[in-house]
């Protein structure tokens, strides 16, 4: 049987199965997800290629021995800007060229002197401004992929506020959640269908009984990465659920299960946000505390006995 045929013949068992709800149908968001989808996922694109072309910059400092990368924080800065102007134009002067730094930085003055000796040659300017005409560019061109994002998601004003007011999602992520996942929370039958689908969850490798690996399906990248960034700066936030959650995982997993499992609380959380309206409400840091205090007592009191530290229990008054 010819090849085409095979895969017609598949496809018609495959919409038969479906038709008796035998297997579920793939998840497509509408047209106007689909095109939020686009364009969020353009604008990481566009943001990584100014983070490549950044690196190429200081792989060319580093050769032509400019030190800055480690006194100046931000060499997209204005005084990293000044400085790259500066050595493209043809300055090499040590002195003159601190002199064009905001006076914010930092390094002392002797420091900042001293990484700036080096031997910049034309070709080290001609790559130099190659790269920066690239980055201005690619700048540009965020910009207008961002207006664009914000003319997509204006009828989505209200989801985009509501999920900004979790800890650690900005607008940004609110556009790449509402892109990846749409509006539309009844495709997913539950919050642990959407955690599995974005692959925020351990795959299920078990054989006889016994459980080979413990790591993360795949899902959807996109999402995923997204979620991942989130929750590092959600978990920096003290006094806070997440940052809770985090520190008692991290204790027993490592911080990199630890991350995965803010994320997808982080999903749970826009899941129901998005499905009821409700606006994010933090458990707290005592949370886990007080959900099982008699666990949490016998834990402690395992722990002091494994310390050689013997424990009466009575009731508080």
């Amino acid at each position: 049987m010819p090849s085409q045929a095979r895969t017609f013949c598949f496809y018609n068992e495959v919409e038969q199965l479906r038709a008796m709800g035998l297997i579920r149908g793939s998840f497509v968001p509408p047209t106007p997800v689909q095109e939020l989808r686009d364009l969020t996922r353009t604008r990481k694109q566009l943001v990584r290629e100014i983070a490549q072309h950044t690196q190429r910059i200081q792989k060319t400092l580093e050769d032509a021995n400019i030190k800055i990368t480690g006194v100046i924080s931000d060499i997209l800065g204005q005084s990293g800007r000044a400085l790259l102007e500066a050595l493209i134009a043809g300055e090499t002067d040590p002195e003159r060229l601190v002199q064009l730094t905001t006076g914010r930085l930092k390094a002392p003055r002797s420091q900042l002197v001293e990484a700036l000796r080096g031997r910049v040659r034309s070709h080290h300017r001609f790559l130099l401004k190659l790269h920066l005409d690239q980055i201005d560019a690619l700048q540009g061109a965020v910009r207008e992929v961002e207006e664009r994002i914000g003319e997509s998601t204006e009828p989505y004003r209200a989801a985009v506020e509501l999920l900004d007011t979790i800890p650690g999602v900005n607008p940004t992520a609110a556009h790449v959640i509402l892109g990846e996942i749409g509006l539309d929370m009844t495709r997913f039958p539950t919050a642990a269908h959407l955690i599995s689908w974005a692959g925020l969850c351990p795959r299920n490798d078990e054989s006889a009984g016994k459980r080979r690996s413990t790591r993360v399906r795949k899902g959807a990248p996109w999402l995923k990465t997204t979620l991942v960034q989130a929750a590092w700066a959600a978990v920096r936030k003290k006094s806070s659920y997440f940052r809770a959650q985090f520190l008692r995982i991290k204790a027993r997993r490592g911080p990199m299960k630890a991350i995965i499992a803010v994320a997808a609380s982080m999903l749970t959380a826009a899941y129901h946000m998005l499905r009821t309206g409700a606006v994010y409400e933090d458990l707290g840091e005592h949370y886990f505390d007080t959900r099982d205090r008699v666990k949490l007592v016998r834990r402690l009191v395992r722990r002091l006995g494994d310390l050689g530290v013997q424990v009466e229990l009575k009731g508080a008054a």
